[in-house]
């Protein structure tokens, strides 16, 4: 019976089955069958993946050179572009569309070997924490499948807990790959801005959005960031700083780190009391370990939400307005209609509530009457968002959040308070704001059955750092219990 606990370990499986590709990709086939209840996946590439897994087999038995993800299954969420693969971004606007190439991302993962199985499910045009706003049906959370996954990722989150796929990608706007992540235990990974090219991801916001990594452990976090990051002369926002040697990842485990928190977060009146207490007494750990502490006064936690909503909606008005029915997508069938109506049935019918909620918004804030009190504000408040978190940074090597105020919660049970699902962001919005790299690791469990991490981040393309102090967490804190003091 195959069973996947590392891509590590899976190395060593193919090297005495010779079928291994095959075997592995016939048992998730099996398995997301079995689970398809969950809605995790929009499309399953059955075949194809299957007709991979056997010339994969067929090149470790010629003693080809092997790629680093050698047979490795993963899962994209379907706003990453795949060529002659469905694209939909979860949306009736484009469920027929057809991507004609491959983001840089897919093309490095197929480089080095990787089997793509299938698009996953999410919010539609990464708009959303739940999962509730897709046009083609909730995800259920597999923990309790009463709860939601969290969003926008949420598909994504679900194959890698479900055992449906080894990893997959998801991408990050404010969160989309952290909370998700967080709500159903497992590792969530969003790079710094620019450290992964987002060629051929579909656009929300664009000086926020990051791919970013789903998985169960941090060794696989890790070499899949490694084949997918870098430079990309297809996209002008990629960075050009070097990738560090992320095999370094395990090294200087016993090295004492500054560890900073913010007050105002762990104090902060929406943060349930359990996620407090475990987050707490393991911030009382780490300085008992020997880790310096630092409690960090951040006064512009309430200001975060607030502008992240305004910029990010600016962005998704222009970026969205490409959508009009005329060159592909959802068009509307009826006939003599004027230009005016033709463009507005097209939005309107193709268009989800939540999306068109975010159109709406971003095109106020960036009318005349109110470009300046709105979106020049904003600008400037992520300025001084920038320009502390860099003094932050210099003080500290590690910043600690919760990744969510609570738990995952019940399916519907904040559609219809909008506000309230936004502030859900409170903790998350803050790394794409300030373009820094973030984790949500999965150690705790909540009384309610269900799991909840902790957030980390580092200054700007540290991500060696964060994965070195991650892979620590993770070995040393996984199922901690709350000790007394």
């Amino acid at each position: 019976m195959f069973s996947f606990n590392s891509i590590k370990d899976y190395r060593d499986f193919l090297i005495g089955n010779a079928n291994g590709c095959v075997v592995a990709v016939n048992y998730y086939l099996s398995e997301i069958e079995k689970n398809k209840d969950l809605n995790a996946f929009l499309e399953v590439f059955a075949d194809e993946a299957l007709q991979k897994a056997k010339l994969l087999d067929e090149k470790r038995k010629s003693g080809q050179p092997l790629g680093k993800l050698h047979g490795v299954v993963i899962a994209l969420k379907d706003i990453i572009s795949y060529k002659d693969h469905k694209l939909s971004a979860a949306s009736k606007i484009l469920e027929n569309f057809t991507a004609i190439y491959n983001a840089t991302a897919v093309q490095r993962l197929l480089d080095e070997d990787a089997i793509i199985i299938g698009r996953n499910n999410c919010d539609e045009f990464a708009m959303g924490s739940t999962n509730e706003n897709s046009a083609f049906g909730n995800v259920l959370n597999p923990n309790s499948k009463d709860r939601v996954p969290g969003g926008s990722s949420g598909g994504s989150a679900v194959a890698v807990k479900a055992n449906l796929c080894m990893a997959s990608l998801g991408s990050d706007t404010g969160g989309s790959v952290r909370q998700p992540a967080d709500f159903c235990g497992v590792i969530g990974l969003k790079p710094t801005y620019g450290r992964i090219s987002r060629y051929g991801l579909i656009a929300y916001g664009s000086s926020f959005d990051q791919i970013g990594i789903f998985g169960k452990s941090i060794p696989d976090v890790t070499l899949v960031l490694d084949v997918i990051g870098g430079y990309d002369k297809f996209d002008n926002t990629s960075s050009k700083i070097k990738q560090p040697d992320y095999q370094r990842f395990d090294k200087d485990q016993e090295k004492k780190l500054r560890i900073g928190y913010f007050k105002d977060a762990l104090e902060h009146e929406s943060l349930d009391k359990e996620i407090k207490t475990q987050i707490s007494n393991l911030i009382e750990s780490l300085n008992k370990d020997g880790h310096y502490i630092k409690p960090i006064d951040f006064e512009y936690i309430d200001h975060i939400v607030p502008t992240y909503y305004v910029l990010t909606t600016a962005e998704a008005s222009s970026n969205l307005s490409r959508f009009d029915g005329i060159r592909y997508g959802y068009r509307n069938a009826e006939k003599e209609v004027s230009t005016r109506d033709f463009y507005k049935k097209n939005r309107s019918n193709g268009f989800g509530k939540e999306v068109k909620r975010r159109i709406l918004l971003g095109t106020f804030v960036l009318s005349a009457g109110y470009y300046d009190a709105y979106f020049t504000k904003a600008q400037q408040v992520r300025k001084m968002l920038i320009d502390k978190t860099i003094l932050i940074f210099n003080d500290i090597d590690v910043l600690i959040l919760p990744t969510s105020p609570c738990a995952a919660f019940k399916i519907g049970e904040k559609t219809d308070d909008p506000i309230a699902m936004y502030l859900a962001d409170i903790y998350t919005v803050y790394a794409n704001l300030t373009g820094i790299p973030a984790i949500s690791l999965p150690l705790f469990k909540h009384s309610n059955g269900m799991p909840f991490g902790i957030q980390a981040m580092t200054s700007r393309f540290k991500e060696l750092s964060l994965l070195q102090f991650s892979h620590h967490l993770m070995q040393q804190y996984k199922s901690y219990e709350i000790p007394t003091f």
